[in-house]
């Protein structure tokens, strides 16, 4: 039985969804800022880094799909409520990590949390609400998560300077104690009524998750004697993976639903796009610290503009994708983005906030707003309902592979190695050259939106058409 907006039970249920994934959000964002303390403190190498974003990314990139069919399956309720007591606990023990490896082996776990409560959040919206709620509903979440995006960075940044980085895992503990309350008041359980009750895909779970991580190391640690190896059998793994998605009764990312054009060229789009906001995250937010000589609050608050627009636009931006259809607002949107990232070339030692952050920011989050709840509510429009959970799974997924996949190349694609990020001179030029890099990506997604997505998108009969 679906729930209004406007009811309490629709407040809360919303409040509890974006919450929820707002705390992973707000972890990804504090990170980036805390990346030069976490070097500097556990001494750690530019692969550290690497390994300290992408320990999160690669399980939640991997288990995302199982996440979201774990919730079909048995209620997307209860794996919600697992997945913010895991990763609560694992922030704790990221929190106390004496070393990069263990803070490494800990972002893992919390990766794994997030591949459970990420999925459950858009997709509980999408089974819960009353249809006609939905595209504003997204459009909210998608805007009002926005304000982890303002809260986070300076909250992380002003931890950071004066405390710890570490106190910046601590703060997930009174979150997650709220989203646990508002979630058993408000939300609904649901599930896919039809799911015959047949065996989970582990084989292929353990193939992505195979083949993601060889791809990653290699690209990671490309001085590595198994660097090959691994970037073979990764791609192995990932032939695999299809294969056996192809064969099971029940895999956890159907490969039916790319026969949709729109649902299938949305993902390819959202690898391009999500791959360039991941590069330009992590290296704008060095940029500032370690050319710029700025501190962790203000390199933090310096994007506070774009989360703004985010907050501000985002509603509006889901109901015109609804009205016009998703081709104009996604591609125009990422020309735009794109635009922003050139602007940010600017950026270099002492920079001046109004004259090179400030206009390729605010441009960059023009962009980011036109797009990002469009394709969000598009991706489940593709996708039969009952395939809600699975397909908001594929969609977090395929944004995290393509930002888990940069953060891997990029570095070692500008000229980064070893202990370079600590050196102001190399660094400044390999951020010109990774800015550079991520506009290009997304004016790929760009022209992949406008030249092949129909006008509109529907679905009728368990089956995804187009509109022209």
């Amino acid at each position: 039985m679906s729930i209004t907006l406007k009811s309490a039970a629709g407040r809360g249920l919303l409040a509890a969804t974006i919450l929820g994934s707002g705390m992973a959000f707000l972890d990804g964002t504090i990170i980036m800022v805390a990346l030069p303390r976490i070097g500097a403190e556990l001494d750690a190498s530019v692969a550290g880094l690497q390994w300290t974003v992408n320990a999160y990314t690669l399980p939640l990139a991997a288990l995302v799909l199982l996440g979201g069919a774990l919730g079909d399956r048995f209620g997307r309720r209860r794996i919600f409520l697992v997945g913010i007591a895991w990763f609560t606990v694992a922030s704790v023990l990221c929190a106390v990590a004496p070393t990069i490896e263990l803070l490494v082996a800990a972002r893992a776990l919390q990766g794994i949390g997030s591949a459970l409560l990420t999925p459950g959040s858009l997709a509980l919206i999408s089974a819960s609400l009353d249809e006609d709620d939905r595209a504003r509903a997204i459009g909210l979440w998608a805007g009002l998560g926005g304000l982890f995006g303002v809260v986070g960075p300076l909250a992380g940044g002003l931890i950071i300077d004066e405390l710890s980085w570490r106190w910046a895992f601590y703060i997930n503990i009174p979150l997650a104690a709220l989203v646990l309350g508002l979630t058993l008041r408000y939300v609904p359980e649901s599930r896919d009524e039809t799911d015959s009750g047949g065996r989970f895909d582990v084989a292929g779970a353990a193939l992505c998750a195979l083949g993601l991580a060889g791809i990653t190391f290699a690209l990671v640690e490309t001085s590595s004697p198994l660097a090959i190896p691994a970037a073979v059998a990764g791609v192995l793994a990932l032939v695999g993976f299809v294969a056996v998605e192809r064969m099971v009764n029940h895999p956890m990312m159907p490969l039916s639903l790319f026969r949709s054009r729109p649902f299938s060229v949305i993902n390819a789009a959202t690898l391009l796009a999500y791959a360039a906001l991941g590069g330009m995250g992590l290296f704008l937010t060095l940029q500032l610290q370690i050319v710029g000589g700025w501190s962790a609050l203000q390199a933090g608050a310096a994007g506070i503009p774009m989360t703004l627009l985010l907050l501000v636009g985002s509603g509006r931006a889901g109901e015109i994708g609804k009205r016009i259809g998703p081709r104009l607002p996604l591609g125009g949107g990422m020309l735009i983005a794109a635009a922003g990232l050139a602007l940010l070339l600017m950026v270099g030692p002492e920079p001046s906030y109004w004259r090179d952050v400030l206009p390729g920011v605010v441009l960059f989050g023009i962009g980011l707003t036109l797009f990002v709840a469009p394709l969000t509510a598009s991706v489940l429009a593709a996708a039969p309902d009952r395939y809600s959970g699975v397909a908001s799974g594929i969609n977090n997924a395929v944004a995290r592979t393509g930002s888990l996949l940069i953060v891997a190349a990029l570095p070692a694609m500008v000229g980064l190695a070893g202990a370079d990020y600590a050196d102001p001179e190399v660094f400044d030029a390999a951020y010109r050259g990774a800015m550079v890099w991520c506009a290009g990506l997304l004016v790929a997604a760009a022209l992949l939106s406008l030249t092949l997505l129909p006008r509109r998108v529907e679905v009728r009969n368990e089956t995804a058409v187009t509109v022209e």
